[in-house]
Protein backbone atom coordinates (compact mmCIF):
# COMPACT_ATOMS: atom_id res chain seq x y z
CA UNK A 1 0.00 0.00 0.00
CA UNK A 2 1.39 3.83 -1.10
CA UNK A 3 1.20 6.74 1.81
CA UNK A 4 -1.65 8.50 -0.73
CA UNK A 5 -3.45 5.03 -0.17
CA UNK A 6 -3.48 4.73 3.95
CA UNK A 7 -3.76 8.26 3.57
CA UNK A 8 -7.60 7.89 1.94
CA UNK A 9 -8.44 4.94 4.08
CA UNK A 10 -7.73 6.70 7.63
CA UNK A 11 -9.89 9.91 6.17
CA UNK A 12 -12.40 7.10 5.83
CA UNK A 13 -12.46 7.22 9.65
CA UNK A 14 -11.39 3.43 10.01
CA UNK A 15 -9.57 2.18 12.63
CA UNK A 16 -6.19 1.37 11.37
CA UNK A 17 -3.64 -0.27 12.38
CA UNK A 18 -0.29 1.65 10.36
CA UNK A 19 2.99 -0.38 9.69
CA UNK A 20 5.63 -1.13 7.32
CA UNK A 21 9.47 -1.24 7.51
CA UNK A 22 11.92 1.57 8.87
CA UNK A 23 11.67 4.18 6.10
CA UNK A 24 8.18 3.36 4.44
CA UNK A 25 6.96 6.53 5.68
CA UNK A 26 4.14 5.95 8.51
CA UNK A 27 5.13 8.75 10.05
CA UNK A 28 4.72 10.87 7.47
CA UNK A 29 1.45 9.08 7.09
CA UNK A 30 0.57 10.19 10.67
CA UNK A 31 1.48 13.55 10.80
CA UNK A 32 -0.56 14.07 7.25
CA UNK A 33 -3.54 12.67 8.73
CA UNK A 34 -3.42 15.09 11.56
CA UNK A 35 -2.41 17.61 10.02
CA UNK A 36 -5.96 16.94 7.65
CA UNK A 37 -7.85 16.69 10.84
CA UNK A 38 -6.71 20.06 12.64
CA UNK A 39 -7.22 22.15 9.10
CA UNK A 40 -11.00 21.09 9.83
CA UNK A 41 -11.08 21.62 13.56
CA UNK A 42 -11.13 17.76 15.07
CA UNK A 43 -9.66 17.46 17.97
CA UNK A 44 -6.63 14.41 18.02
CA UNK A 45 -5.12 12.59 20.81
CA UNK A 46 -1.51 11.68 19.70
CA UNK A 47 0.42 9.88 21.97
CA UNK A 48 3.01 7.19 21.74
CA UNK A 49 4.44 4.61 23.69
CA UNK A 50 7.40 6.12 25.16
CA UNK A 51 7.97 9.73 25.84
CA UNK A 52 11.00 9.64 23.11
CA UNK A 53 8.67 8.83 20.67
CA UNK A 54 5.61 11.06 21.75
CA UNK A 55 8.33 13.99 21.50
CA UNK A 56 8.45 13.01 17.82
CA UNK A 57 5.47 13.63 17.17
CA UNK A 58 4.44 16.09 19.16
CA UNK A 59 2.46 13.68 21.70
CA UNK A 60 1.91 12.80 25.02
CA UNK A 61 2.77 9.10 26.13
CA UNK A 62 -0.58 7.21 26.22
CA UNK A 63 0.02 6.63 29.95
CA UNK A 64 -0.44 9.96 30.68
CA UNK A 65 -2.71 11.16 28.10
CA UNK A 66 -5.00 8.33 29.68
CA UNK A 67 -4.39 8.88 33.07
CA UNK A 68 -3.37 5.38 33.80
CA UNK A 69 0.18 5.90 34.62
CA UNK A 70 2.74 2.90 35.13
CA UNK A 71 -0.25 0.51 35.84
CA UNK A 72 -1.05 -2.70 33.95
CA UNK A 73 -4.11 -3.11 35.52
CA UNK A 74 -6.49 -1.27 37.30
CA UNK A 75 -10.24 -2.25 38.83
CA UNK A 76 -13.04 -0.28 38.07
CA UNK A 77 -12.63 2.20 41.23
CA UNK A 78 -9.55 3.07 40.35
CA UNK A 79 -10.51 3.96 36.73
CA UNK A 80 -13.33 5.79 38.03
CA UNK A 81 -11.06 7.99 40.00
CA UNK A 82 -9.03 8.31 36.95
CA UNK A 83 -12.44 9.64 34.87
CA UNK A 84 -13.01 11.91 37.97
CA UNK A 85 -9.59 13.67 36.70
CA UNK A 86 -10.80 16.56 34.94
CA UNK A 87 -7.58 16.86 32.71
CA UNK A 88 -7.65 12.98 31.68
CA UNK A 89 -11.13 13.65 31.09
CA UNK A 90 -11.15 16.83 29.23
CA UNK A 91 -8.50 15.22 26.91
CA UNK A 92 -10.48 12.02 26.11
CA UNK A 93 -13.90 13.80 25.48
CA UNK A 94 -13.03 16.14 23.30
CA UNK A 95 -10.81 13.96 21.18
CA UNK A 96 -12.69 12.49 18.19
CA UNK A 97 -9.17 10.46 17.31
CA UNK A 98 -6.99 8.63 19.04
CA UNK A 99 -2.91 7.96 17.56
CA UNK A 100 -1.03 5.60 19.02
CA UNK A 101 2.75 5.76 17.58
CA UNK A 102 5.54 2.79 18.95
CA UNK A 103 2.76 0.01 19.46
CA UNK A 104 5.05 -2.49 19.38
CA UNK A 105 6.13 -1.43 22.77
CA UNK A 106 2.66 -0.91 24.53
CA UNK A 107 1.51 -4.45 26.11
CA UNK A 108 -1.57 -6.08 25.46
CA UNK A 109 -3.18 -5.53 29.15
CA UNK A 110 -2.09 -2.02 28.95
CA UNK A 111 -3.95 -1.00 25.61
CA UNK A 112 -7.19 -3.04 26.72
CA UNK A 113 -6.65 -0.79 30.24
CA UNK A 114 -6.32 2.65 27.82
CA UNK A 115 -10.03 0.99 26.43
CA UNK A 116 -11.36 0.40 29.48
CA UNK A 117 -10.40 3.89 30.73
CA UNK A 118 -11.82 5.62 27.68
CA UNK A 119 -15.20 3.64 27.53
CA UNK A 120 -16.04 5.02 30.88
CA UNK A 121 -14.57 8.11 30.78
CA UNK A 122 -16.55 8.73 27.40
CA UNK A 123 -19.82 6.78 28.18
CA UNK A 124 -20.02 4.73 25.19
CA UNK A 125 -19.99 0.87 25.13
CA UNK A 126 -18.10 1.03 21.82
CA UNK A 127 -14.41 0.43 21.74
CA UNK A 128 -12.32 2.91 23.01
CA UNK A 129 -15.97 4.79 23.67
CA UNK A 130 -16.25 5.51 20.28
CA UNK A 131 -12.46 7.08 19.52
CA UNK A 132 -11.08 6.84 15.73
CA UNK A 133 -8.33 4.41 16.83
CA UNK A 134 -5.10 4.66 14.81
CA UNK A 135 -2.31 2.57 15.92
CA UNK A 136 0.94 2.66 14.36
CA UNK A 137 4.34 0.40 14.37
CA UNK A 138 6.02 -1.92 13.63
CA UNK A 139 6.39 -5.65 15.78
CA UNK A 140 9.79 -6.79 14.10
CA UNK A 141 10.85 -3.80 16.29
CA UNK A 142 11.19 -3.39 19.93
CA UNK A 143 9.09 -5.39 22.15
CA UNK A 144 7.14 -4.20 25.21
CA UNK A 145 9.40 -4.25 28.11
CA UNK A 146 9.38 -6.73 30.98
CA UNK A 147 9.13 -5.98 34.19
CA UNK A 148 10.84 -7.27 37.83
CA UNK A 149 9.85 -10.72 37.38
CA UNK A 150 6.47 -10.52 35.91
CA UNK A 151 5.88 -12.81 32.92
CA UNK A 152 6.76 -11.18 30.14
CA UNK A 153 4.20 -8.94 28.51
CA UNK A 154 2.27 -9.91 25.33
CA UNK A 155 2.46 -7.91 22.31
CA UNK A 156 -0.54 -5.17 21.81
CA UNK A 157 -1.86 -7.47 18.89
CA UNK A 158 -2.92 -10.13 21.65
CA UNK A 159 -5.20 -7.78 23.41
CA UNK A 160 -9.18 -8.24 23.35
CA UNK A 161 -9.88 -4.44 22.25
CA UNK A 162 -7.90 -5.09 19.35
CA UNK A 163 -9.81 -7.11 18.06
CA UNK A 164 -12.74 -5.30 19.49
CA UNK A 165 -11.55 -2.35 16.85
CA UNK A 166 -11.66 -4.07 14.10
CA UNK A 167 -8.53 -2.68 12.56
CA UNK A 168 -7.80 -1.97 8.87
CA UNK A 169 -4.37 -2.92 8.20
CA UNK A 170 -2.48 -0.38 6.22
CA UNK A 171 0.61 -2.03 5.41
CA UNK A 172 3.56 0.39 3.31
CA UNK A 173 5.44 -1.07 1.22
CA UNK A 174 7.51 2.11 -0.39
CA UNK A 175 10.50 2.46 0.93
CA UNK A 176 11.55 6.37 1.00
CA UNK A 177 15.08 6.19 2.84
CA UNK A 178 16.96 3.67 0.73
CA UNK A 179 16.71 2.99 -3.30
CA UNK A 180 19.39 0.29 -3.37
CA UNK A 181 17.12 -2.60 -4.74
CA UNK A 182 20.00 -5.00 -3.23
CA UNK A 183 20.65 -3.44 0.29
CA UNK A 184 16.94 -4.09 0.99
CA UNK A 185 16.28 -7.01 0.01
CA UNK A 186 19.12 -7.72 2.51
CA UNK A 187 17.76 -5.43 5.08
CA UNK A 188 14.01 -7.02 4.41
CA UNK A 189 15.38 -10.68 4.90
CA UNK A 190 16.88 -10.12 8.07
CA UNK A 191 14.09 -8.10 9.26
CA UNK A 192 11.56 -11.60 8.38
CA UNK A 193 14.33 -13.78 9.87
CA UNK A 194 14.38 -15.36 5.87
CA UNK A 195 17.67 -15.28 5.40
CA UNK A 196 18.83 -17.66 2.65
CA UNK A 197 22.00 -18.31 0.23
CA UNK A 198 21.60 -15.09 -1.42
CA UNK A 199 21.48 -12.72 1.77
CA UNK A 200 24.34 -14.31 3.13
CA UNK A 201 26.67 -14.08 -0.01
CA UNK A 202 25.70 -10.61 -0.68
CA UNK A 203 26.76 -9.66 3.39
CA UNK A 204 30.24 -12.04 2.86
CA UNK A 205 31.00 -9.79 -0.29
CA UNK A 206 31.16 -6.58 1.82
CA UNK A 207 33.62 -8.05 4.14
CA UNK A 208 36.59 -5.86 4.27
CA UNK A 209 35.67 -4.17 0.80
CA UNK A 210 36.83 -1.09 -0.33
CA UNK A 211 34.50 1.91 -0.19
CA UNK A 212 34.95 5.12 -1.90
CA UNK A 213 33.14 6.71 0.48
CA UNK A 214 34.84 9.13 3.12
CA UNK A 215 32.71 8.94 5.97
CA UNK A 216 31.79 5.12 6.74
CA UNK A 217 29.47 4.31 9.70
CA UNK A 218 30.35 1.73 12.39
CA UNK A 219 28.06 0.04 14.61
CA UNK A 220 28.59 -1.03 17.81
CA UNK A 221 26.36 -2.73 20.26
CA UNK A 222 27.44 -0.48 23.28
CA UNK A 223 27.33 3.38 23.55
CA UNK A 224 30.29 3.52 25.55
CA UNK A 225 32.13 2.47 22.35
CA UNK A 226 30.42 4.59 19.86
CA UNK A 227 31.34 7.70 22.20
CA UNK A 228 34.92 6.43 22.15
CA UNK A 229 34.78 5.85 17.96
CA UNK A 230 33.08 9.66 18.19
CA UNK A 231 35.61 10.76 20.15
CA UNK A 232 39.12 9.64 18.29
CA UNK A 233 37.35 10.98 15.37
CA UNK A 234 36.97 14.09 16.52
CA UNK A 235 40.06 13.98 17.97
CA UNK A 236 41.65 13.99 14.50
CA UNK A 237 40.35 16.85 13.23
CA UNK A 238 42.35 20.38 12.99
CA UNK A 239 40.27 23.49 13.95
CA UNK A 240 38.44 24.93 16.89
CA UNK A 241 36.11 22.47 18.98
CA UNK A 242 32.50 24.11 20.03
CA UNK A 243 30.26 22.69 22.01
CA UNK A 244 26.77 23.00 22.09
CA UNK A 245 24.51 22.58 25.40
CA UNK A 246 21.05 20.74 24.97
CA UNK A 247 18.71 23.21 26.17
CA UNK A 248 15.44 21.97 27.82
CA UNK A 249 11.73 23.92 29.09
CA UNK A 250 8.84 21.80 30.93
CA UNK A 251 8.74 20.11 34.40
CA UNK A 252 12.35 19.23 34.92
CA UNK A 253 11.17 15.21 35.90
CA UNK A 254 9.67 15.07 32.59
CA UNK A 255 12.62 17.04 30.91
CA UNK A 256 15.12 14.44 32.77
CA UNK A 257 13.28 11.41 31.91
CA UNK A 258 12.65 12.67 27.97
CA UNK A 259 16.61 13.50 27.95
CA UNK A 260 17.72 10.31 28.82
CA UNK A 261 16.10 9.00 26.27
CA UNK A 262 16.99 11.29 23.42
CA UNK A 263 19.61 10.20 20.84
CA UNK A 264 21.52 13.40 20.72
CA UNK A 265 23.86 14.17 23.81
CA UNK A 266 23.49 16.30 26.23
CA UNK A 267 27.04 17.85 25.41
CA UNK A 268 27.52 18.12 21.53
CA UNK A 269 31.00 18.74 20.75
CA UNK A 270 31.53 19.63 17.17
CA UNK A 271 34.29 20.87 14.30
CA UNK A 272 34.64 21.30 10.62
CA UNK A 273 34.42 18.20 8.72
CA UNK A 274 33.21 16.71 11.27
CA UNK A 275 30.76 13.62 10.44
CA UNK A 276 26.90 13.96 12.01
CA UNK A 277 24.19 11.92 11.22
CA UNK A 278 20.48 12.99 10.95
CA UNK A 279 18.16 11.57 14.00
CA UNK A 280 14.52 12.92 12.92
CA UNK A 281 12.89 12.59 9.04
CA UNK A 282 11.84 15.64 6.79
CA UNK A 283 11.38 14.46 3.33
CA UNK A 284 10.70 17.99 2.53
CA UNK A 285 13.74 19.22 2.93
CA UNK A 286 15.63 16.26 1.82
CA UNK A 287 16.94 14.12 4.82
CA UNK A 288 15.58 11.46 6.77
CA UNK A 289 16.87 9.48 10.28
CA UNK A 290 20.41 8.25 9.75
CA UNK A 291 21.20 10.73 6.97
CA UNK A 292 24.94 11.15 7.07
CA UNK A 293 26.23 14.80 6.42
CA UNK A 294 29.63 16.81 6.63
CA UNK A 295 30.44 20.37 8.69
CA UNK A 296 31.14 22.95 6.66
CA UNK A 297 30.50 26.08 7.93
CA UNK A 298 29.51 27.63 11.28
CA UNK A 299 26.67 30.25 10.75
CA UNK A 300 25.57 33.14 13.75
CA UNK A 301 26.85 31.03 16.61
CA UNK A 302 25.18 27.45 15.45
CA UNK A 303 26.30 25.29 12.58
Amino acid sequence: MTQQEALEVLKMRRNVFLTGAAGSGKTYVLNSYIKFLKERGVTVGITASTGIAATHIHGLTIHSFAGIGIKRFLGDAEIKVIAGNKRVAARLRNAAVLVIDEISMLDAARLDLVDRVARFTRGSPAPFGGLQVILCGDFFQLPPVAEGNQAPPQFAYRAASWEALNLKICYLQEQHRQDDIEFLETLGAIRGASVGDRTTTTLASRCQAETPRHIVTKLYSHNVNVDAENNRKLAELHGEERVYQMETRGVPKIAETLKKGCLAPGTLALKMGAAVMFIKNNFERGYANGTLGTINVFRDGLP
